[in-house]
């Protein structure tokens, strides 16, 4: 029982935490895809990358390009979106008071479609972008508070062009909303791409943002684009949003090895309880081994009959902690609990997933792991001599 136990234990935890993780990731790659609005490929000038920050205007798509891009792109049939974009930055001030401020300029018609669920999850308090207002913006709640600014008020941006003169336009704070994370919430404002290039004084965009109709399409649509615009003679780099979510890669490398830290962990448990319960079990059965082998059963036969018992242990274990992480699974979906990870300014909920064929192949695999755990045990076993072990006390 104590054995049984100590695998049930272990399946359970091994199991919710891997479900756990699973959610963790599905959220990172949600949030790096359409919160963070990279969406699932990106598209940029050839060179940006090494000269882009240096020289931004000699490295951006020139206008003449972005609608012959757009067009290429959306043939492709995993391809549901286009969507120039424009990053500009510069000081903001509310006629009192000034700080600096990180822009992207987005086509407020896509801005939706790349959001996808975070649409509901930042909500704007007041009005979103809207191509007919031109001087409305949504600005973050946290740099909107800083500078005593509510949605209907008016402020002033100012900052180099790409020729280096200086330029200001006004804004209208159409709305604000959460960006969900601390670092960025003082500091980010969304405006309509028009706005951003008349900031800027270009018809340029420093990339090009495509939605694709599955995440799993991301590499392939990048192979066929690839090809696809370097026939048409336009050279682009391109990046997946994998190559571009430096956090998610980062967080999902440090949940790996905690995954295989605890997996080691119970790996360890599952081979020493099964040892010693079948090494306890053969010596209190040695009387009972030495008859078998004296109505005939082989040497095999007694290692097979261990090594059985071992497995059946095992699967055991595993229905147990499967009913253990099925019922801790059901209180959390009830219960509902969230906390607030570092660097986020708002709680997120606390999701296990539940994962039916990754929860088989663990059934499947602790099992053997159990049955071959038992046979050092049971070849002892099966050594014994038999007159020995029929007089055995």
């Amino acid at each position: 029982m104590v054995s049984l136990m100590a695998i049930g234990f272990g399946f359970a935890s091994i199991a919710l935490f891997e479900g756990y993780i699973h959610s963790i990731y599905e959220g990172l790659r949600a949030s790096a895809i359409h919160g963070s609005g990279i969406g699932h490929l990106t598209l940029y000038a050839d060179g940006w990358e090494s000269h882009g920050k240096s020289d931004p205007d000699a490295y951006m798509i020139p206008g003449k390009d972005l609608e012959k891009i757009s067009k290429i792109a959306l043939e492709n049939k995993h391809v549901t979106l286009a969507s120039p974009r424009l990053s500009i930055s510069g000081l903001v001030s509310n006629g009192k008071n000034s700080t600096i401020f990180m822009a992207t300029g987005v086509v407020p018609e896509h801005e939706k479609a790349v959001k996808g669920g975070f649409y509901e999850f930042q909500p704007i308090k007041g009005t979103p972008l809207n191509s007919k207002n031109d001087l409305g913006v949504e600005m973050a709640d946290g740099l909107a508070k800083q500078l005593e600014l509510a949605p209907g008020a008016d402020a002033v941006i100012m900052g180099a062009t790409l020729d280096g003169q200086m330029n200001a336009l006004d804004i209208n704070i159409s709305g604000t909303y959460n960006t969900g994370v601390a670092d960025t919430n003082d500091k980010f404002i969304k405006v309509p791409f028009a706005f951003a290039q008349s900031f800027y004084d270009t018809q340029k965009a420093d990339s090009i943002v495509l939605l694709l109709d599955h995440f799993q399409h991301t590499d392939l649509v990048r192979q066929q684009l690839s090809d696809t615009l370097a026939s048409a003679g336009i050279k682009v780099e391109i990046k997946t949003w994998k190559q571009l979510s430096v956090f998610y890669n980062s967080v999902r490398n440090m949940f790996d090895m905690i995954f295989l830290f605890i997996f080691v962990i119970v790996f360890i448990i599952v081979i020493m309880s099964t040892t010693n319960t079948m090494g306890m079990a053969v010596v209190e059965r040695t009387r009972e081994i030495g008859t078998l082998r004296a109505l005939g059963l082989k040497r095999r036969g007694v290692s097979l009959l261990f090594a059985a018992e071992g497995g059946l242990l095992g699967f055991a274990g595993c229905l147990f902690g499967l009913c253990i992480h099925t019922l801790v699974w059901a209180v959390i979906l009830y219960a509902q609990p969230s906390y607030t990870p570092p660097g986020n300014s708002t709680p997120v909920p606390l999701i296990v997933d539940f994962l039916p064929v990754s929860i088989a192949q663990l059934i499947f695999f602790m099992t053997l792991l159990a049955l071959f755990s038992a046979i050092v045990p049971a070849r002892r076993a099966a050594r014994q001599n038999v007159v020995s072990s029929l007089t055995h006390v």
